[in-house]
């Protein structure tokens, strides 16, 4: 299992802020042309992707709290 955070709008410093801020360890990508984004039909943050073994998707849009991710996480890799 994998994550990678993908931040579409703002500058390199709050980009940076973000990450310090949350503590977060795991990479991070600009996707400042909205690619990652628009592959995934996300339209705006917060928002979440699940990528299945098999390529599925399931999109979620809002903040998810970890009893939630948990859910989410075990059923991808169930």
């Amino acid at each position: 299992m994998q994550f990678v955070g993908v931040a579409w709008f703002g500058d390199d410093a709050a980009f940076q802020g973000f990450i310090d801020k949350h503590g977060l360890t795991f990479p991070q990508i600009s996707d400042d042309d909205g690619e990652v984004f628009s592959r995934y039909g996300v339209p705006g943050q917060p928002a979440l992707v699940i990528i299945d073994a098999a390529g599925g998707t399931q999109q979620l849009f809002g903040a998810v709290d970890e009893a939630l991710l948990n859910d989410l996480l075990t059923d991808a890799t169930a």
